[in-house]
């Protein structure tokens, strides 16, 4: 321990007067004690002092401590509260800037469906200015070649009403030079006949409804060329009909037999003549058919046409069956289809606005053989 300059002086001092004053010396010494002892307590204080400053400081740090305790969770809320609306402000942007794309893109595709309208209607009206030129000019060719054919077919039906005139004629004769020919086969034939009468009428009628609905699904699809052909093919029944009202029944025996799905039948003259026509007006009508479906576009159906699930163009309810006419018109116009719809003539010709089956090809279809 240090002392002060004052206690160095006392105990000098009292040295020199050691031998005359004992008193003095002792005051002194209590003195300097004093003086010492008040030293080490400031020395003391002045020790204790930092860690006063220490204990002051860490009521400070504990009290900040505290503090910020207090403070931190509002300051989160604070920062919490600050950034949902952040967030809410960058959401709205957001919402903002989607919603002009959305409304942008709408506009976009508005004006698109505008512009495809307006190119669709556009193109309808050219398709239908180019269909009305080509139905004009189909119309015309049709009409042409109705007044090449229509009169050909005229000719030769009227030469075939002849025919039957003059066989009709020569029957009485007939029958006079065979007085053994069988009358009970021959009303037979006739009760026949009537039937087959019958049922072609009834058959026509439910045709005709068929026809109606036909042409309403044509429309429907747009088939323009089939639904020409279709009208065209009714307008020869409805001739077809009008030429049988002046048809007379003849009888004659029959003289053919052809074989057809496992049995025989026999037929007379007249009944071959009506087959073989039930194949050539089958052919025809096929290949009109077909070029009309290929000129559709249409797929290759010829089992969706009128004519061919119809099949009694050309039939007069007198010699042969409904069925058994439909059967050899519909192979005819299989063929026939198939040739109209590849542009091809692999069963048939064509030659003067008329088209024909192939003898051959007949033949070998309809195998009639005279007994």
């Amino acid at each position: 321990m240090k002392l002060n300059r004052k206690t160095i002086i006392a105990v000098l001092v009292g040295a020199a007067m050691l031998p005359g004053g004992s008193m003095l010396a002792s005051a002194q010494q209590k003195d300097q004690q004093r003086q010492q002892q008040k030293a080490e307590r400031k020395q003391q204080r002045q020790a204790e002092q930092p860690q006063a400053q220490q204990k002051a400081e860490r009521r400070q740090e504990r009290q900040a401590e505290a503090d910020r305790q207090v403070q931190q969770p509002q300051q989160q809320r604070m920062e919490r509260q600050q950034q949902r609306q952040q967030d809410s402000l960058r959401q709205q942007q957001v919402d903002q800037q989607r919603q002009a794309q959305q409304q942008a893109e709408q506009q976009r595709m508005d004006q698109q469906r505008q512009q495809q309208k307006a190119a669709n209607r556009e193109q309808r009206q050219q398709d239908a200015a180019r269909q009305q030129q080509l139905d004009e000019q189909r119309r015309a060719a049709q009409q042409s070649e109705r007044q090449r054919v229509d009169p050909q077919r005229q000719e030769q039906k009227a030469a075939n009403r002849q025919q039957r005139q003059q066989e009709a004629a020569r029957q009485p004769q007939f029958d006079a030079r065979q007085p053994q020919f069988d009358q009970q086969r021959q009303r037979q034939e006739q009760q026949a006949q009537q039937q087959r009468v019958w049922e072609y009428r009834r058959e026509r009628e439910q045709q005709d409804r068929f026809a109606r609905e036909r042409q309403r699904t044509l429309e429907q699809q747009r088939r323009l060329a089939q639904l020409r052909y279709q009208q065209r093919y009714l307008e020869h029944l409805r001739e077809d009909q009008w030429r049988l009202q002046s048809w007379r029944y003849s009888y004659a025996p029959p003289e053919y037999r052809y074989y057809r799905s496992g049995s025989y039948y026999e037929v007379n003259r007249y009944a071959a003549d009506e087959l073989r026509q039930a194949l050539r007006d089958g052919y025809e009508e096929g290949v009109r058919a077909g070029q009309s479906d290929r000129a559709d576009g249409w797929g290759f159906d010829y089992q969706d046409s009128f004519a061919y699930q119809d099949s009694t163009f050309g039939y007069s309810g007198y010699y042969v069956g409904l069925g058994e006419y439909q059967y050899y018109f519909r192979e005819g116009f299989r063929r026939g289809y198939e040739d109209g719809y590849y542009g091809r003539w692999q069963y048939g010709s064509y030659s003067n606005g008329v088209f024909s089956l192939l003898g051959g090809i007949l033949q070998g279809i309809l195998d009639l053989r005279p007994f």
